[in-house]
C-alpha cells in the first residue's frame, strides 16, 4: 500500500489566528500561558484536517511561534551567548528576543529561506558554541498529538542544514566544526522521541539543493552514521529534500544509513529515474508530486501515471507528499467566497492539496477506476484553464515584440546622471530618507476595511487617506528627513496593492502565508497578461509633493519582486511574465516624471529570492531579471533618480548583476549584520549611491543616536561619504509612530555628526 504523508502544514491558521495570538501576547493583552494554549488549540485543529484529508502520516514539530529554524535554535540551546541564556530552558522570552531583540541587544539575523519569500531567523556560532536539550516543547507536542489518537511523524531540521544555514561570528571559525559536538544531542533528542514511540522522524536536509562543498557532503555521511548507529533504541529517519534537483547526490544519499528519502518532483522531475535506478530495497522513497509552492490544482493524470511508473519499482516502499511543506501556500480554498468560479476551479490551497496527495494514494491502493470522477475533474480544470480567453492580452503581446535593446537602457552613464540629480535637488551629503511606508495605524486600517465594505465612500476615503498622507509629510518636516515619502497610507500590501490596479491578476480574501514572526502576507494570484489600464500612484504621490518644497519619492513595486511575491503562472516562462510586468511599471515611472516627481523608487527586495539555487543557473535567471528591471526604470531623463531597495538577503556573490540594474540610488538592509553586507559593495567598488540600513525595523528595540553613528562611520570606511545615503533598513508601516519618530530622529542626528566630522576633518586637512 503506497503511503500518504505530509511534510508541513501552515501554522498561521486560516485566518491568522497565530498572529492575532502572537500580538496580542506582544501587546500584554494576554500571557504566556493563554498564548500556548491558543497555539495548542491551532495544533490540534490542524492536526483534525489532515486527517481528515486522509493522510496517512501527520508531521508534529512543524510549528513555530515565530520560526523553524529558532525553533532549533531553542531545542539545541544555540542562544548566542550575549543573551545569557545560562543552563536553564529557553523559555519564550528569551525565544522571542532572540527574534525581535531587547532594549540591550539586538535581534538575531533574519534572511530568506533558500529561494523563498519565507524569512528565518540565523542561527549564530563560535569556537565556543556548545549545544544541549534546551526546549521540552518538541516532546510536549508529541504528547499533545498523541492525545488526539495520531501517531506523528516528528520534523527536524537536519544538523547540516542547520549548520550550514548559520554564520561563523568571529573570524577564521569554521561552523562545520560543530558537527561533533551537535550530533550527540541530535541522537539524544531523537533517543527521547523513540522513547515516546515516535516510529518516524522527519530530517530535513535542503541545503543539499544548492552547491555544497565535499566537506559538507563528508559531513553528511558522518552525520547520518552517528545519528542511526547501534545503541540506543531510535526511530526511523526520513531524509527529506526539496526545492531542487539532488540527482547529483543521488550515489550518496541512497548509501546514507536512512530509512527512506524524500525528493521533489515539482521542481526537479527529472531526477526521479535516477533514484528509481538501483534504489536500495531497504528503504521508502518519498515523491514530492504535488506543488507545494504554488497554488495552482495539479494534473492528477500526470502525476498517477508518473507514481504508478515508480511503485512497478518501488511496490509498498513508495510514499506520496506535497513538494515541500505547505508553509508557503494558503491554508483554506473553501474560506475564498468571493473568487470568480472560474479562477477558483483552477486552484488547490494547502488542504485541497493534502486532498490530491490522499486521492493519488487512493487510486495507487485501489486502482483508477477508484478515483475516476477526481481525475476528470482534474482533466477538466487544466483544458479551461489552458482554453480561458481572460489569460491572453493581445496588445500586451503585441507590445512585448516590439521592445528593443534601447528600452532597457538609459539615455547617458551614471557620472553624467549624478551630476544632473545634484544639480537638481541640491542635497546635503548623506541625505537622509525612509524606504517608503510609515506606520499602518488602526485608523488607516478601519478606514480601508470600511471603504472596501462599501460602508466609506470615495471621496470620504480620498479625505481619509490624504489626512493620513499629510500627517506623514509634517512629521517628516519636523524630523528634518532630506527626501520624502507620502506614507502610503493607502496601501495594504507593496504587491498586492499594484496587483488589484492590473489585469491578469485575481484576489483572495485569506490566501495568507506567512513571511516572519506574526507578519503575513497576502500573495496575489497572477494567472493572465498584465495589462495596466490607468496610472496607479500618481495622484497620492502628486498630493504629497504638493504640501512640502523637499522632494517626494514616488514609490514603487519592482516588476521581479511583484513576480516572486504573486502565485505567478506556469503556463508561461517567468522570464515573460516578468517584462509584462515590467512594462506596466514603465508606464507607471513616465507617468509620475511627467507630473513632476524627481525621484522614483522601484522596489526590488525580492530580486536575490528568485536566484535559482543552482549556481549554472544563475546567467539566464540574472539575465532577464536586469533586463526587467532596466524596462521598468529606463524610459526617464537623466536628472530623474531612480532608486531601488533590497533587503534580508546575502548580495555579495551577484553584485556584477545588480551594478547593472542601473539604479542611480540602491537602499540595503545591513542594521543586523551590523554594515557587515555593506563589505562586498566596498570591495565590488559598486559605483552608485547606496543607502546602508542604520536600524533594524522588525525590532521594537530603538537604538540610540551614537550606534547608529557607529554603524555609518563603519558604512564610511568601505564606501565613500559621498555615495553614501541614511535610512532604516526596510518600510516602517509594522511600527508605532512613537518608535519611527524617535528613530529618525535619532537618525537624523547621526547623520549630522558626521557630516560635521567629516567636515571639520576636511578643513583640518585643508589647513595642514
Amino acid at each position: 500500500m503506497a503511503l500518504t504523508h505530509n511534510l508541513g502544514f501552515p501554522r498561521i491558521g486560516a485566518r491568522r489566528e497565530l498572529k492575532q495570538t502572537l500580538e496580542a501576547c506582544w501587546r500584554g493583552d494576554i500571557d504566556e500561558q493563554q498564548l500556548q494554549i491558543k497555539a495548542a488549540e491551532l495544533r490540534k485543529h490542524h492536526w483534525i484536517v489532515q486527517r481528515e484529508a486522509g493522510i496517512d502520516l501527520i508531521p508534529a514539530g512543524d510549528f513555530a511561534l515565530y520560526d523553524q529554524m529558532l525553533n532549533m535554535t531553542a531545542l539545541l540551546g544555540a542562544a548566542p551567548a550575549r543573551f545569557n541564556a545560562g543552563n536553564d530552558e529557553i523559555g519564550l522570552d528569551l525565544y522571542f528576543a532572540m527574534a525581535r531583540g531587547t532594549a540591550s541587544q539586538p535581534a538575531m539575523e533574519m534572511t530568506k529561506w533558500f529561494d523563498t519569500n519565507y524569512h528565518y531567523i540565523v542561527p549564530e556560532f563560535n569556537a565556543h558554541t556548545r549545544f544541549r536539550i534546551a526546549s521540552s516543547q518538541l516532546f510536549r507536542e508529541v504528547t499533545e498529538a498523541r492525545v488526539l489518537g495520531i501517531s506523528p511523524k516528528v520534523v527536524l531540521i537536519g544538523p547540516l542544514t542547520y549548520l550550514y544555514l548559520g554564520k561563523e561570528t568571529e573570524p577564521g571559525f569554521n561552523r562545520l566544526d560543530l558537527l561533533a559536538h551537535l550530533l550527540p544531542v541530535y541522537r539524544e533528542i531523537l533517543a527521547r522521541l523513540a522513547s515516546l514511540d515516535v516510529e518516524w522522524v522527519q530530517i530535513d536536509e535542503p541545503f543539499l539543493a544548492l552547491d555544497v562543498d565535499d566537506d559538507w557532503l563528508d559531513g553528511l555521511d558522518q552525520a547520518y552514521a552517528a545519528l542511526t548507529g547501534a545503541g540506543t533504541k531510535l526511530p526511523k529517519l526520513l531524509l527529506a529534500t526539496y526545492f531542487e534537483a539532488v540527482d547529483n547526490h543521488a550515489a550518496r544519499l541512497k548509501k546514507l544509513p536512512v530509512d527512506g528519502l524524500h525528493i521533489d518532483l515539482c521542481r526537479a522531475p527529472d531526477q526521479l529515474d535516477v533514484f528509481l535506478e538501483g534504489y536500495p530495497a531497504s528503504k521508502v522513497l518519498s515523491l514530492g508530486i504535488i506543488d507545494g509552492r504554488n497554488v495552482w490544482r495539479a494534473d492528477l493524470v500526470q502525476a498517477l501515471a508518473t507514481l504508478s511508473r515508480a511503485q512497478s519499482t518501488l511496490g509498498e516502499r513508495l510514499w506520496i507528499a506535497p513538494s515541500c511543506s505547505l508553509l508557503h501556500c494558503p491554508v483554506d480554498l473553501e474560506l475564498e467566497t468571493r473568487l470568480d468560479s472560474e479562477i477558483k476551479n483552477w486552484l488547490a490551497f494547502s488542504v485541497q492539496k493534502l486532498k490530491e496527495v490522499s486521492v493519488l494514494g487512493q487510486g495507487l491502493n485501489q486502482g483508477e477506476n477508484a478515483i475516476r470522477d477526481e481525475l476528470d475533474a482534474s482533466a477538466r480544470a487544466r483544458q479551461e484553464r489552458r482554453e480561458s480567453p481572460r489569460n491572453h492580452n493581445p496588445v500586451m503581446q503585441e507590445r512585448l515584440q516590439r521592445l528593443t535593446r534601447n528600452d532597457s537602457r538609459r539615455t547617458s552613464p551614471f557620472p553624467v546622471r549624478q551630476a544632473l540629480q545634484r544639480q537638481r535637488f541640491q542635497l546635503p551629503d548623506l541625505p537622509t530618507t525612509t524606504i517608503g511606508s510609515f506606520p499602518q495605524t488602526p485608523e488607516i486600517r478601519q478606514a480601508r476595511a470600511a471603504f472596501r465594505k462599501g460602508e466609506l465612500t470615495n471621496l470620504k476615503y480620498l479625505e481619509a487617506m490624504r489626512k493620513e498622507i499629510q500627517l506623514a509629510v509634517g512629521k517628516q518636516e519636523e524630523i528634518g528627513l532630506d527626501v520624502f515619502v507620502h506614507g502610503e497610507a493607502e496601501r495594504n500590501d507593496m504587491v498586492e496593492y499594484f496587483g488589484e490596479q492590473l489585469c491578469g491578476y485575481a484576489f483572495t480574501e485569506n490566501g495568507w502565508v506567512q513571511s516572519y514572526g506574526s507578519r503575513c502576507v497576502k500573495p496575489p494570484i497572477l494567472y493572465g497578461d498584465i495589462y495596466r489600464p490607468e496610472p496607479m500612484t500618481v495622484d497620492w504621490i502628486q498630493y504629497a509633493q504638493s504640501l512640502t518644497t523637499k522632494p517626494v519619492k514616488g514609490m514603487l513595486t519592482g516588476p521581479i519582486t511583484m513576480l516572486m511575491w504573486s502565485f505567478v503562472r506556469d503556463d508561461q516562462p517567468r522570464s515573460t511574465t516578468a517584462l509584462q510586468l515590467a512594462l506596466a511599471i514603465r508606464d507607471e515611472v513616465a507617468d509620475l516624471e511627467r507630473a513632476g516627481i524627481g525621484i522614483i523608487q522601484i522596489d526590488e527586495p525580492a530580486f536575490r529570492e528568485g536566484l535559482p539555487l543552482k549556481k549554472a543557473d544563475w546567467n539566464e535567471y540574472l539575465k532577464w531579471a536586469v533586463e526587467a528591471f532596466r524596462v521598468s526604470s529606463s524610459g526617464v531623463k537623466d536628472d530623474t533618480q531612480i532608486h531601488t531597495h533590497m533587503c534580508y538577503s546575502e548580495f555579495n556573490d551577484i553584485l556584477p548583476a545588480i551594478a547593472d540594474m542601473g539604479a542611480d540610488v540602491i537602499t540595503i538592509e545591513t542594521s543586523r549584520s551590523r554594515m557587515e553586507l555593506l563589505d562586498g559593495f566596498g570591495q565590488f567598488k559598486y559605483p552608485n549611491e547606496i543607502g546602508p540600513g542604520v536600524y533594524d525595523i522588525h525590532s521594537p528595540r530603538i537604538p540610540e543616536t551614537g550606534e547608529m553613528l557607529e554603524l555609518l562611520e563603519k558604512a564610511c570606511q568601505v564606501i565613500d561619504a559621498k555615495q553614501l545615503w541614511v535610512n532604516p533598513d526596510c518600510g516602517l508601516k509594522t511600527r508605532s509612530w512613537p518608535e519611527v519618530v524617535t528613530a529618525l530622529e535619532r537618525m537624523v542626528e547621526a547623520a549630522r555628526q558626521l557630516r560635521a566630522q567629516i567636515n571639520t576633518f576636511q578643513t583640518e586637512a585643508l589647513s595642514a
